[in-house]
């Protein structure tokens, strides 16, 4: 799906990064996603995560509290959030972590301003598409310090593509 980025008039530019529970990756976009923000001097920019089968208030899992930490970010505080129509309407950008999470992103009516992740950060790339960030959930550490390094990556590739949009 392309994201049309050209008319946009809001301020602040909103972020809403989606996965399954809110306790893993989409938790460790956010963070991720906020500390590039805030390197890039984005001041106008904001980065909120949702589940589309979230628990509200329930806190990031273990492992992504220790991936996040070993890259100095803190998801000590995040309480999780469940995806609503609101939410979805709120957002300039919605990036899901998988096609499964768009469709329901779809159904709430962010269809214009949506796409999976690894789609969204690969436009223009010759590269194969993936079919999004797979779900650490119940893994060792390190397939949350895996996941963290692609979401990290993602992220960057994301913002690039954003910045047209962001910096006018």
């Amino acid at each position: 799906m392309d994201i049309d980025l050209s008319e946009r008039e809001r301020v602040p530019f909103r972020i809403l990064v989606v996965c399954t529970g809110n306790t893993c990756r989409s938790p460790m976009a956010e963070v991720i996603a906020r500390r590039r923000v805030g390197e890039l001097g984005w001041a106008d920019v904001e980065v909120r995560s949702a589940g589309v089968g979230a628990f509200e208030g329930s806190p990031a899992s273990g492992g992504a509290l220790r991936a996040a930490r070993a890259h100095g970010l803190d998801l000590s505080m995040h309480s999780s959030t469940r995806l609503t129509r609101e939410g979805v309407e709120s957002a300039d950008v919605i990036l899901t972590m998988s096609a499964s999470h768009l469709h329901r992103v779809i159904e709430l009516g962010g269809g214009g301003r949506a796409d999976v992740i690894t789609s969204f950060a690969s436009e223009g790339d010759d590269l194969p598409t993936s079919p999004g960030v797979p779900d650490p959930i119940g893994g060792p550490d390190e397939e949350y310090a895996e996941t963290f390094r692609v979401l990290d990556d993602l992220i960057v590739k994301v913002l690039t593509r954003l910045e047209p949009a962001v910096m006018p």
